[in-house]
């Protein structure tokens, strides 16, 4: 296979056992008897740990190389996927998603920066489609965990089987992914810590209700789901897979749409989708409305962080890792002020309530999308 479709396949392989997790959000929260509060501060833990890793995840990419970053990087990430869904408390289960976060942080930053190297050799944008093959991942993990819950399977030896059978062909996917990448890297002058730039700054800001509204979606689309609207089995997990699903399309026709519309355009159209999708979820009245809504800022979402992490990565001043690791670390606050947030309005309140106030982050990135505009002419 070519360069491009060896790093789609990682892409894709990726979140397949992460994404198993998601629709087990609420039996874990039935098991442990949280209260949205409690389940919102238990899933602090995974941004706690991406963010807590994002600033070494930079410097170890540009060190020993993305390939290498994968390659390592795949086992220990699957071999902690299945532990939060036995962990037997709060406290535990915070911890045991810093350490989830941990590994995603380095896996996913090797992920974004072989992409971009492989795009930069070519002659084509190829970011999007990776991160339509990352959703289509997660998608079809979710469509798993999903059906974990339709055949009453104890989660945690579903969801360790199926991370051990995704060990070796990650292993020999990640294998197979050029080593052109390691001359590029040494090539960008070292640097000291110094402050992101205005640029970097004004990116991750408009990336921060994208993020924001996709880590809301991935911890509480279930958890809504069965407690608004009464759901069980399947139908709980189908509102993210429905999500995910139009978060791939999107991404998939995003490169394409890139070059006809521009970056700027082509995110403020998707993001008034997501602005509408949201408005739909958070006032809809059945089931099926839902459904419609999450599909609606799946596809709103869907081109944000593909475009702001090619932007981040050209803007030169500094090494591509560490430029996409700021970008990183400053955006995924949006993953760790999403959940807590939530879950306390919706404690106070209750979760339409809590959902709503995604509304106004969408906002801010819509007013924002004119910062994507490339300084070399995208």
């Amino acid at each position: 296979m070519s360069p491009k479709l060896i790093i789609m396949a990682a892409f894709f392989l990726q979140p397949i056992a992460f994404g198993s997790w998601l629709p087990q959000i609420p039996g874990v929260q039935e098991r442990l008897s949280l209260g949205p509060a409690e389940l919102a501060m238990a899933l602090l833990g995974l941004p706690t740990g991406i963010l807590l890793m994002l600033p070494f995840a930079g410097q170890l990419v540009s060190r020993i190389g993305s390939r290498n970053t994968l390659i390592f990087g795949f086992p220990v990430f699957l071999a902690l996927v299945p532990l939060p869904v036995a962990a037997p408390g709060l406290v535990s289960l915070f911890f045991l998603l810093v350490l989830l976060g941990i590994g995603l942080a380095t896996i996913e930053l090797g992920l974004n920066v072989q992409a971009d190297v492989i795009e930069k050799r070519g002659t084509a944008s190829i970011m999007n489609r990776c991160h339509g093959f990352w959703s289509l991942g997660i998608m079809t993990g979710s469509l798993i965990g999903a059906g974990f819950l339709a055949l009453q399977t104890s989660p945690f030896v579903a969801i360790g089987l199926l991370s051990l059978f995704l060990v070796p062909i990650s292993v020999m996917v990640c294998r197979a992914l050029p080593v052109y990448e390691a001359p590029v890297t040494e090539a960008q002058p070292r640097s000291s810590w110094r402050r992101p730039s205005p640029g970097i700054l004004g990116i991750s800001l408009f990336v921060f209700g994208i993020t924001m509204t996709e880590g809301a979606v991935a911890d509480w689309s279930a958890v809504y789901l069965k407690d608004v609207f009464a759901t069980s089995g399947m139908a709980t997990g189908m509102g993210y897979v429905v999500f995910a699903m139009m978060v791939s399309l999107g991404r998939f026709v995003g490169d394409a749409a890139k070059e006809r519309f521009g970056s700027v355009m082509l995110a403020r159209v998707c993001l008034v989708f997501a602005l509408s999708g949201m408005v739909v979820v958070v006032f809809a009245p059945v089931t099926p409305l839902v459904y419609l809504g999450l599909a609606c800022v799946g596809l709103g979402v869907s081109v944000g962080f593909p475009l702001a992490v090619t932007a981040a990565a050209d803007l030169g001043d500094r090494p591509a890792a560490e430029n996409v690791a700021i970008l990183s670390f400053i955006a995924l606050l949006g993953f760790l002020v999403g959940p807590p947030m939530i879950g306390f309005v919706a404690e106070v309140l209750d979760l339409r309530s809590g959902l709503a106030t995604l509304l106004p982050a969408l906002l801010l990135s819509i007013l924002l999308a004119g910062l994507l505009r490339q300084r070399r002419g995208a």
